[in-house]
């Protein structure tokens, strides 16, 4: 086994130049999955956030006074679907209404009592929008809910249509970075097929065979791993920090790396792992039936 290790490494070195094509290919093929993979959940963390902030608007009865009011907050906290049930007081709604207005004169006499005891209701599922507001219509002391329906639709198409979107493409991707790993990785048993052949005539097992190349394919997607996983880091927050600097709004919240890495280095290291082995190990098959 200590020589088979052995002979593993040194095929690596041996055949440096096949190696370090497939370590390069690899590479460029998990950093190109992993830069589009990133960018798509980005997206769809926008979207999310966007979404929550479509909430709906509550009024209650105007009759009703400040603890009759949150009494009937205590029931919409209650209702199906409902995360979060802010109340807002008259005196807030008029004081909202006046900015929202641009404020002035015209609006010095407006009183209070005009306006209607208020709640701001967070949703945890915005497709169940239109069944919320009829569940909340039923609760007694409210008087009306005010909620953007279409808009929800529209976030809730957009967020479905960039999961179908993303699968495709990642799936493309995939394919086409395996087609191109598997031909580098081909390539590189090729330039070895007579002293496979060698090996054979002289009596070698297939398994005493493989086993190098499994433990090169091994070596090389790992090294392939660990590569890509640092060179996706440092681009990632490279464009993390341009964004940054550019979007003095910011208006695009871009998930720190660190929430990610974990992640990335089981994806990586997994990835490596079995384009390595795999690839190796099926390719030299043909090259064994001499």
């Amino acid at each position: 086994m200590g020589y088979l290790f052995k002979e593993g490494i040194r095929n690596m070195f041996t055949h440096g130049f096949m190696s370090f094509a497939a370590v390069c290919v690899t590479v460029a093929c998990m950093v190109i999955i992993g830069s589009f993979s990133l960018i798509i959940y980005n997206l769809s963390i926008l979207v999310s956030d966007m979404e929550r902030q479509n909430r709906l608007l509550v009024c209650v009865d105007e009759t009703y006074d400040t603890a009759e009011a949150k009494a009937v907050g205590s029931r919409i906290n209650l209702t199906d679907n409902v995360h979060e049930a802010v109340f807002i007081s008259r005196e807030e709604a008029g004081r909202r209404f006046i900015e929202q207005q641009g404020g002035g004169d015209a609006f010095e006499g407006i009183d209070a009592s005009t306006f209607r005891d208020q709640f701001e209701v967070s949703l945890e599922d915005n497709t169940r929008m239109e069944e919320t507001i009829q569940a909340l219509r039923q609760i007694q002391g409210v008087a009306e809910v005010k909620g953007r329906t279409e808009l929800a639709e529209g976030f809730t198409t957009i967020q479905r249509v960039l999961n179908i979107a993303s699968v495709a493409i990642i799936v493309v991707l995939l394919v086409v970075s395996l087609f191109m790993i598997s031909n580098t990785i081909k390539l590189a048993m090729y330039d070895r097929r007579d002293e496979i052949a060698i090996m054979r005539m002289l009596g070698a097992t297939n398994r005493f065979i493989r086993f190098p190349y499994f433990v090169e394919g091994f070596l090389i997607g790992m090294i392939s791993g660990i590569v890509a996983f640092f060179l996706m880091w440092g681009l990632y927050d490279l464009l993390a920090n341009q964004i940054t600097r550019i979007d003095s709004l910011q208006l695009f919240n871009i998930v720190p790396f660190r929430d990610v890495l974990w992640i990335t280095v089981a994806t990586f290291g997994a990835a490596g792992l079995f384009v390595g082995v795999f690839g190796s190990v099926m390719s030299i098959r043909k090259f064994l039936d001499v």
